[in-house]
């Protein structure tokens, strides 16, 4: 399937299912869900995967919108965004590095996102910053440059230690990432969007690989 864009009724549909998360409207609205969200964003995926095709360990998923109904959720069994990642195959996603583009009723976001990582790789990641914070700061500063975006995340309550002041805004993150926004809009229909989010991806894979060998 080729993707020709987003659309209106895109947005439409994820307003829909936010407002009536139930199964009776969802099953007469599937046809729309097919064609005008879960259809596209498979078509959209294969454009983003192209260049992680020989990624060792990258696979490219799209996300499920049914909810895990082993774990009832209090607003309803359908998610209300859909997203693709580009990430391992592991159990839980938040643990390792992704590259992802989402999809939401406000909008879309694509980028870089260490959500949950493990308390090993972070301990790492602070040992390095302290004895060779040139490692990941050129990978930092590369990605920030070539992308626009710039790295943040959630602060522990207590502030680590460091040597280098170029360090500092990073060594009590206990998560990273940055991402792009997208509104609803004319940037969000073009079918050139799959190309813009593909090619800024590729620009954050030194991140995702510098986090993937912190993990080996």
């Amino acid at each position: 399937m080729e993707f020709t864009g987003f659309s209106p009724e895109t947005i439409d549909f994820l307003w829909g299912i936010r407002m009536n998360n139930n199964r009776d409207w969802f099953t007469a609205h599937k046809e729309d869900y097919l064609n005008h969200l879960y259809r596209p964003m498979v078509a959209f995926s294969e454009i983003l995967r192209e260049p992680f095709r020989d990624v060792p360990g990258m696979g490219c998923k799209v996300s499920r919108i049914y909810r895990d109904m082993r774990m009832p959720h209090a607003d309803g069994p359908y998610k209300e965004s859909l997203w693709i990642s580009l990430r391992p195959d592991a159990f839980y996603w938040g643990e390792h590095p992704c590259l992802y583009f989402e999809i939401r009723p406000e909008g879309a976001e694509y980028g870089f996102v260490l959500w949950h990582p493990q308390t090993a790789v972070m301990t790492q990641f602070r040992k390095e910053l302290l004895e060779a914070p040139d490692r990941f700061l050129s990978v930092a500063e590369r990605v920030e440059r070539e992308t626009g975006l710039i790295l943040e995340g959630q602060d522990y309550k207590r502030p680590k230690p460091f040597t280098d002041p170029r360090t500092e805004r990073f060594m009590s993150k206990k998560n990273l990432m940055c991402g792009q926004p997208v509104p609803v809009g004319p940037e969000l229909f073009d079918p050139a969007l799959a190309e813009q989010v593909r090619d800024t991806l590729y620009q954050l894979l030194p991140l995702y690989e510098y986090f993937i060998a912190l993990e080996a």
